[in-house]
């Protein structure tokens, strides 16, 4: 398993006219945290990209059980439960400042697509070697 943090301030050009965060913008959120926790395991997306992959989102959910509001401190919680071998499945789980019970919680699933043909392919052996690193 992997798991890395992210922290993000909610700009006020997140929010609604109430002042709450608007519901797609969590997925922005959730592509923030992907994108960090690829990096903080030495993965950042342009080195994928580099190497031929990309990693298109054919799947994405998201349960909301209350909004955060602008000016609040979040946390975005994303983990990778297991090796991928076609996809790769993060979850989510977005948190106020000091708070124990998420705000959010979500999902999304990538394809590994080969740059070239643009065809989906198997995860690549430095890929997996790497989150295999990472998750020991």
């Amino acid at each position: 398993m992997i798991k890395h943090r992210t922290g993000i301030r909610v700009r006020y050009a997140d929010t609604d006219q109430m002042k709450m965060v608007y519901y797609g913008k969590y997925f922005e959120y959730f592509e923030q945290a992907r994108s960090e926790l690829l990096r903080s395991i030495g993965l950042p997306y342009s080195d994928v990209e580099k190497s031929g992959i990309f990693l298109p989102v054919i799947e994405a959910y998201a349960r909301y059980r209350r909004s955060a509001r602008y000016d609040d401190l979040i946390t975005v919680e994303s983990t990778v439960d297991e090796m991928p071998v076609t996809r790769i499945r993060i979850t989510y789980k977005i948190f106020g400042e000091g708070e124990e019970e998420a705000l959010v919680e979500g999902y999304t699933v990538h394809s590994f697509v080969n740059v070239e043909t643009g065809r989906p392919t198997r995860a690549p052996e430095q890929f997996l070697q790497v989150l295999q690193n990472a998750s020991r």
